[in-house]
This record gives structure tokens, sequence and C-alpha cells, in this order.
């Protein structure tokens, strides 16, 4: 009769205690979190701050906002100012004048930034990297360099006071084709090719697969062009030369000034007005500008 002996089972390994860490160095961890949220406060104060201040303000009176030392809370709120904007303004043109240029400019960046991205991303072509660095030097460039030369060419092709005037300078940018190229390289070569391979062209690759494909970078590039033609100022300012082709931006900063001096409690209304259609367009699109941001390196 044999016996058959079970292997013997190894002694189990206790793990190596975690050494405590040192009372010092977790004081240190906690000064150092103390310390970035408050500068996190701060920061957040600094850039909340002059929002709130304004949107308060548009309740006041204008004595009240000129007072000092001034008030915080509106002691007596009113909505006088805000129905004096109403009134003062042919508010639903310069609402109209906005919304156009806004959306004509944004449409044309995303059409020709991302047709330009897709170019210098996935095509292959003389000068190519030429034609790049030549697009981030004019990143560099002022905008008031070419402020007077740009109103010249538009002065003389008959655009000035119309809205092809307000639109055409800007429907396409170097910011928006750098953006678009840098998230389109992300694309795989190879899904492109399989499209080749089946007899898509170029513009059917480039309409039904990579568009679809940037949605955050789209959605990025258009809250920052949005952004920036509706608040722009200074060109409208100087290529409007009547008022029904005034923005809003143009329209509030000129009728809120008067005669003696200027309305501050009607800027802070104008203000408001202009800034929401903003912040409920970023508030909806947030995550798509997050994710845009972080997929094109853009820190």
């Amino acid at each position: 009769m044999t016996t058959t002996t079970a292997p013997a089972t190894p002694p189990a390994v206790e793990p190596d205690p975690v050494p405590p860490v040192p009372s010092g160095q977790v004081g240190h961890r906690r000064r150092h979190g103390l310390l970035l949220h408050v500068g996190l406060i701060v920061g957040l104060l600094l850039m909340v701050g002059p929002f709130v201040w304004m949107i308060l303000g548009s309740f006041k009176t204008t004595g009240e906002l000129r007072r000092i030392p001034p008030t915080f809370i509106p002691e007596d709120p009113t909505t006088g100012n805000y129905r004096e904007l109403f009134d003062r303004l042919d508010f639903p043109r310069y609402f109209f004048n906005s919304t156009v240029v806004a959306l004509a400019v944004t449409a044309g960046n995303l059409l020709f930034g991302s047709m330009l991205g897709y170019a210098l991303a996935k095509l292959e072509f003389p000068g190519k990297r030429v034609l790049f660095v030549l697009m981030l030097a004019t990143m560099m460039v002022p905008a008031i360099v070419t402020f007077m030369p740009l109103f010249v060419l538009v002065s003389n092709l008959g655009l000035a006071n119309t809205h092809l005037g307000l639109i055409l300078p800007f429907l396409v940018g170097a910011l928006g084709a750098f953006l678009m190229r840098q998230f389109i390289s992300t694309i795989p070569d190879e899904l492109l090719d399989a499209a080749r391979i089946d007899g898509a062209g170029e513009y059917t690759i480039f309409f039904r697969i990579v568009l679809p494909l940037c949605g955050p970078a789209l959605a990025t590039l258009a809250i920052l062009t949005f952004l920036g033609s509706w608040n722009a100022f200074l060109w409208p300012l100087v290529v409007a030369s009547t008022e029904d082709m005034y923005t809003l931006p143009v329209a509030i900063a000129l009728f809120a000034i008067g005669q003696q001096e200027t309305n501050v409690a009607l800027q802070m209304a104008g203000s408001v007005v202009v800034v929401l259609p903003v912040v409920i367009l970023f508030v909806a699109m947030q995550k798509y500008v997050i994710q845009g941001v972080a997929s094109t390196g853009i820190k």
C-alpha cells in the first residue's frame, strides 16, 4: 500500500508594513492643500467678481453706482435700466445684426478652418510645411497692424457699411485652422486609406468621415469664434456708418454716452444683455469644449 504525501504548503508571506508618514510631511501636505485652495478661491473671485458686480449694477441707479464708498447690494433695486435700454434702442435690429454676423463668421471658420486643417494634417503637397509656418506666423501679428489695410481693402471693394464688410474679413482664421489641424492629426491614417480603397474621394472622406469625428474640436472652435465675433467692437464701429448696421456692443456703447456724461447704469444693463447669449451657449457646450481643448493639446 502506497501513500501519497501532499506537497507542503509554503508559508504565507506577510506584506511589508507600510511605514508611517512623518507628521511633518503630513503638515506640509495640509499647508500645500490649504494654499492651493486659497489661491483657487482668490482666482475665482477675481474672475467672477466683475461679472457679479455688472449684474448687480444693472439694477442700481446711476447715482448709486457713482456713490463713494460704493454699495455692493442695490439699496433700491430697479429694472428701469432695462426698460430704458429696450425703449431707446432698436433692439431687434441690433440683435439681428449681431446674430447674423456672429453666426456667419462662426460657420465660415468651422468650414474653411476644418478644410485647411485637414489639408495640413492629412494631405501631401509642395510647400505644406512653409504654408503651416506662415499660418502660425500670422498668429503672432497684432490685429491692429492689419486693421487699416483691411479697412482700405473693404472700402475699395464697396463693402463698407454692409453685412459682408462685417463678415468677410473674418471668415477664416489661423487659430481655427491650427486647432483643427491638431485634432485631425489624431485621426488614424488607416481609416482614411480604407475609405480611399473603397473609392471615396477627398471631399467624401472629409464630409462623411473626418467632420463627424471632429465634434469636440468644432464645438471649441465655435465657442471661441462666436464669442470673439459677438463681442467685437472696433471693427463694427469703423465699418458700420449708419445706425441700422450697428451691432449690439456698438449700439449700447454709443447710446449709453450722453451729451454731458456716460450713463453707467445703462451700460451695465446693456453689458448683461450682450453677455447673456454667450454664457448660455458656453454652458450648453462646455462638455465638448473641455474635450476639444484636451484632445488638441491647447494649454
